[in-house]
């Protein structure tokens, strides 16, 4: 079958590799009907070293289960499913508590230890199936804008969602989410299910904030730095905002968070940091009572509760896409995500 792995920043190919199969009772191999390019895979795309072995790539995708292994109990032959970006087993104490990220038994998508390589591809292995995948119901016959919304239930909608669950967004809530790319739009998205009454997005470009505002957003901020951070906390009468959703993962994001965080609020980060020198002492969140929250979103826990206004219609998070490229043209996905011709790639087998 055909699948995309990274070779080094900017190399990006579409290969040969052998067909997935069942390895253990446990698992499952699932055809892929779309898969997608995510902004985390941006991350190695500008900074991973040359690897002639190359690593696998991608961890959100929906697709048909083709085959299911003994001791799978809730998944059969044909079942459409929904694939979060962390394996889990279901049943641990992490699991059981909502936190499959943190499972004992699972991992990622490309992870060696677990044996699972990437979703950018033609099929997927699937370890611990009855945990990790979500069946829908007549799934495959929906329609491909459907498919684009339940492909975001895989990651980023989920991460958005996190982010506000994390940031404690209620109804009332004033919210301040940084970064315009789909998980900022959809943690605007999530803002607005959860209640929060002023939605102010920091982003500068035009077409992704416009979504914004479709998404739920009261005030758009194009200004970083310094100047960003005046213009939102006059947008909050001096103070700051009670909440800030923080969506990019590298550092001047962190410090605008700071900047715009009022005293007692919660800055809840959900972009994958790229720094590991964040400053957390007296002057920047003790002193003034701020709490960090954040971490990678256990998306598995919130499919089922997403999914239904998915089906219905009453959102469409599939609207952060705006391209979809077939798999042999991965690696122009690539590109133009990397140079903001597009938002967010979807990847047709």
């Amino acid at each position: 079958m055909r699948a995309t792995y990274m070779y080094g920043a900017g190399d990006v190919r579409v290969i040969d590799v052998p067909d997935p199969s069942i390895q253990q009772a446990t698992d499952a191999v699932v055809r892929v009907n779309r898969a997608c390019v995510c902004g985390s895979d941006l991350h190695p795309y500008h900074s991973m070293p040359s690897d002639p072995a190359g690593a696998p790539m991608g961890h959100e995708f929906i697709g048909v289960v083709e085959a299911v292994g003994a001791d799978v109990t809730t998944l059969s032959v044909g079942d459409f499913v929904i694939a979060p970006f962390a394996v889990s087993c279901g049943v641990c104490e992490f699991c059981l508590a909502g936190l499959q990220t943190s499972c004992v038994r699972g991992g990622f998508w490309s992870d060696a230890a677990l044996g699972t390589a990437g979703a950018q591809a033609e099929a997927v292995r699937v370890p611990l199936a009855d945990g990790t995948l979500v069946k829908v119901d007549g799934g495959e016959g929906l329609d491909d804008a459907m498919h684009l919304s339940l492909l975001t239930l895989s990651d980023v909608y989920g991460t958005g969602w996190h982010a506000a669950v994390r940031g404690g967004v209620t109804a009332g809530s004033t919210v301040t989410v940084i970064g315009d790319g789909a998980v900022g739009l959809l943690a605007v998205l999530s803002a607005k299910q959860r209640g929060a009454e002023r939605i102010i997005l920091m982003g500068r470009h035009a077409a992704r904030t416009d979504l914004g505002r479709d998404f739920g957003a009261t005030d758009v901020v194009a200004e970083r730095g310094e100047e960003g951070i005046a213009k939102v906390r006059e947008l909050t009468g001096g103070h700051g905002s009670q909440i800030v959703l923080e969506a990019v993962g590298h550092r001047p994001a962190y410090d605008q968070a700071l900047g715009v965080i009022r005293p007692g609020g919660v800055i809840s980060r959900v972009g994958v940091p790229q720094y590991d020198d964040a400053p957390v002492g007296f002057g920047s969140l003790f002193g003034p009572n701020i709490t960090l929250t954040g971490g990678p979103a256990p998306v598995r826990a919130y499919i089922e509760q997403l999914l239904p206004a998915v089906l219905d219609g009453t959102v469409n998070p599939g609207r952060v896409f705006d391209r979809t490229v077939d798999l042999e043209d991965t690696p122009k996905g690539y590109a133009t995500m990397d140079s903001r011709e597009t938002l967010k790639v979807a990847v047709r087998p």
